[in-house]
């Protein structure tokens, strides 16, 4: 087909990739500064939009930021690739300070104790609960009875907490990345405005020129 890659990844490549794109952070990080640059709208909108995926990156619904950040993005009116875009800033480099902000600030909010090392095993309780939610989903099919008790105590321990907490500190994110936005947005648009006119102002200087070389001639 022509569409199909040339070199065939593999599952560990595509999930390394994942957690470490190709050419590294940096460029990611270009990509993502380049491309909302160039998005339609305007600065209010796009900043909004910004401001959402930032939110979303701050929801424990990891593999959904995009679809919680686009429903969102359509409900409050915002630039819906901007709000993917702004998901970009939950990453493995923010992943830790991202949970351990959410899960303490949920534990607070529920009026419990966080435990100061739940933290740092984040990654592999996530990858446990989505294999135990998978193995208990066929189990359905298969008439097997599932175990239900390490998703029971991740949703009471973790997820739920994340929850909670994951709205304020991604509202306050969301609100900061919002302030911040505009203004560099409006910046950078004036200034490509004034670029494109000091373009359009010479092509018409030159037309103008040539014109009356052959006027003269």
């Amino acid at each position: 087909m022509v569409f199909r890659r040339r070199d065939r990844r593999g599952v560990g490549r595509t999930l390394w990739e994942g957690l470490y794109p190709r050419g590294g952070w940096t460029r990611a990080y270009l990509y993502v500064k380049h491309r909302l640059q160039r998005l339609p709208g305007t600065p209010e909108q796009i900043a909004r939009g910004i401001a959402i995926g930032v939110f979303a990156a701050f929801s424990p619904f990891y593999g959904l930021h995009f679809l919680v950040a686009g429903l969102l993005a359509i409900l409050l009116r915002a630039n819906v690739l901007a709000s993917l875009l702004g998901t970009f800033f939950g990453n493995p480099l923010t992943y830790i300070p991202i949970g351990a902000a959410a899960l303490s600030a949920g534990y607070a909010m529920l009026g419990q104790r966080l435990d100061s090392e739940l933290h740092i095993g984040l990654g592999q309780m996530f990858t446990r609960a989505l294999s135990e939610l998978w193995v208990n989903f066929n189990a359905i099919f298969n008439m097997v009875e599932g175990d239900w008790t390490y998703l029971v105590e991740f949703w009471h321990t973790i997820f739920f907490p994340w929850l909670v907490g994951g709205i304020p500190t991604g509202l306050i994110s969301g609100f900061i990345a919002y302030y911040i936005s505009v203004p560099a947005i409006r910046a950078y648009k004036n200034r490509r405005k004034g670029l494109l006119a000091a373009k359009l102002a010479e092509l018409r200087k030159k037309t103008s020129l040539k014109r009356d070389e052959d006027s003269g001639n």
